[in-house]
């Protein structure tokens, strides 16, 4: 079987392609550094593909599932946005008092901390104005994303030291969950990729996942 596509609903495939997400490769919990390489918070959150068209908003989870009425406040902030038509792909985060993200508390109506509003933490621009960015390098479409983003709900993903080991330090520093290497000359593919390497932090707290249906 197939991986699972993300998809829009009722909207013509025409207007917006479907998107087969692109999976970065856990490697072993050493850090290291790759020259020209990028590194980027790995956020806990819920991985969701953002699209947009002529005002029209939908917010697709991993799984597929629509979320879009959980979020109104990020529909409309996306809905602002200059291109008429937008795929974002990003994390809906929640972070605490020292802006760790908490993938626990998105389940909660009330979080149980002094918490942020959900925020979409975008790390790529895959379509916008038209235009199919996905074969582009990351770096240009990392251009794009910058170019388009406003507002405090949408925001994009916080790249950290341009050394590895110093990237990891601050993940170990700040509690993060993961750093994410990524190679700025790799295009957008689908599936699970040697282009972005994924380190998880040995002591990050696990949180239960399994009844929880993104």
């Amino acid at each position: 079987m197939g991986r699972p596509l993300v998809g829009l609903g009722a909207m013509a495939p025409s207007s917006l392609p479907t998107v087969d997400l692109m999976h970065a490769t856990q490697v072993a919990a050493q850090p290291f550094h790759r020259a020209g390489w990028v590194y980027e918070e790995k956020y806990d959150g819920w991985r969701i593909v953002a699209y947009k068209r002529e005002g029209r908003v939908q917010l697709i989870s991993r799984p597929g599932r629509d979320h879009t009425n959980r979020f109104p406040a990020l529909v409309a902030a996306i809905a602002a946005v200059g291109p008429s038509t937008l795929i974002l792909d990003g994390e809906m985060c929640i972070f605490d008092e020292r802006l760790v993200s908490r993938f626990e508390w998105l389940r909660h109506g009330k979080p149980p901390g002094v918490a942020t509003p959900p925020i979409f933490m975008a790390f790529d621009c895959l379509y916008a104005a038209g235009r199919d960015l996905r074969p582009l390098e990351l770096r240009a479409r990392r251009d794009w994303l910058e170019d388009v983003l406003e507002g405090q709900l949408i925001l994009p993903a916080r790249r950290l030291a341009d050394d590895g080991l110093m990237a990891w330090s601050e993940v170990l520093k700040r509690g993060y969950e993961r750093v994410v290497a990524k190679d700025p000359a790799s295009p957008y593919r689908g599936g699970r990729t040697l282009s972005w390497l994924k380190v998880k932090q040995p002591k990050y707290r696990e949180v239960e996942r399994g009844f929880c249906k993104l």
